[in-house]
């Protein structure tokens, strides 16, 4: 079972933590193993003071008879700047900025364990810290990963003193000019959990392994997720698919080329050639495509020799296979409309790719079809 990770983002209200661990409880939830903070400099000084030198999280704990949780300064996190200074508020395009990318980076690490589950609450800090936090988690958040946001009653949210509905009888005052009594056993805490849309499979494995920013991020979501494109560029011996470059070695590109080729000329798909049976008319065509990319052969070529007699069924397999996991080492899901695909069942099989004629495009070069 995944042990669950509290992730809050804080601003100068604290107890939204002691809040949502008291909403968690009452609901019967997974309480979790640790808590950790996202905040600027003050919110720092506001967590610090309250919930660990003033006791309110132990006092919490207590109160309800739960085991304590891992949580010191040091699960604290000022947000910085990328010059390492501490966010102390967000008041420019470049504060923002800087709070996007760490947010961004905290989340992207803490859903790179596998063995946890991260609770993210966006129910402190500013409203941009909240959006950040919960478009972070639709990027990088797994299935067991959790959004949500805690509800308080009016008289009670953002009151200093109440930091959660205590199990007994405590009266504090209205944090109005009324100054009515409150009691906080009365009080009304509740989670709302926020369903998201999880794109993780969208992103590269570079963005999932590296550190990156929030835009870099975004970016490439929505290159993962928008039309299919794709643009050989023949000079270059590469795919450019959604603006993702892939590389392959001529033998390889020529292979992708010649599928692609019989699927512009409204030729059936091909099939794998069957043991000791090595088709002529597919050597033919995959040579023409080679060529596009060589130019002319002269002497011995380790690609060419083996095709003297046809394209053998360990050829075609080879360089399908060997297209396909280039593609998916470098583009991770998002290579899916560009794989080499199988459809029709044995002994009919063919194989295509999923594109259109018209979402392909050939770098100019003199002479070149699809």
């Amino acid at each position: 079972m995944n042990q669950s990770i509290l992730l809050a983002v804080t601003g100068l209200t604290p107890q939204v933590v002691t809040e949502t661990l008291y909403a968690l409880h009452r609901q019967g939830g997974d309480m979790p193993v640790a808590i950790h903070i996202l905040t600027t400099a003050e919110g720092c000084q506001r967590a610090k003071l309250t919930l660990i030198n003033d006791g309110w999280l132990a006092r919490f704990y207590k109160d309800y008879g739960l085991p304590a949780v891992r949580f010191s300064e040091e699960h604290i996190h000022i947000l910085q700047h990328a010059n390492g200074d501490p966010l102390n508020d967000i008041r420019s395009q470049a504060d923002n900025q800087a709070m996007a990318d760490g947010i961004t980076e905290w989340i992207r690490t803490f859903t790179a364990d596998a063995e946890t589950a991260l609770h993210v609450s966006i129910a402190g800090g500013r409203k941009t810290m909240g959006f950040y936090a919960g478009y972070a988690l639709s990027l990088y958040g797994r299935s067991q990963d959790k959004l949500s946001h805690v509800l308080v009653a009016a008289d009670y949210e953002s009151h200093p003193q109440f930091y959660y509905p205590t199990p007994y009888s405590q009266v504090i005052y209205g944090n109005d000019p009324s100054r009515k009594p409150l009691d906080t056993q009365q009080a009304e805490v509740m989670l709302a959990d926020i369903p998201f849309v999880r794109l993780r499979h969208g992103l590269d494995q570079a963005l999932l392994e590296g550190k990156t920013s929030f835009s870099q991020t975004v970016t490439n979501a929505q290159q993962a997720l928008g039309p299919a494109n794709l643009i050989i560029d023949l000079a270059k011996r590469m795919l450019i698919a959604q603006g993702t470059p892939v590389k392959l070695i001529p033998a390889d590109l020529a292979f992708y080329l010649w599928i692609l080729q019989r699927q512009a000329d409204g030729q059936s798909a091909p099939q794998c050639p069957s043991d000791g049976a090595p088709d002529l008319a597919y050597a033919d065509e995959y040579l023409a495509q080679y060529q596009r990319i060589r130019g002319a052969l002269g002497g011995t070529d380790r690609t060419v020799d083996p095709l003297k007699n046809g394209m053998s069924k360990s050829f075609f397999e080879q360089r399908k296979s060997r297209v396909n996991k280039k593609l998916q080492q470098t583009m991770g899901h998002a290579a899916r409309p560009y794989l080499i695909t199988s459809e029709g069942r044995r002994p009919k099989t063919c194989y295509r790719i999923a594109l259109k004629i018209e979402q392909i495009q050939i770098a100019p070069l003199t002479g070149n079809k699809v």
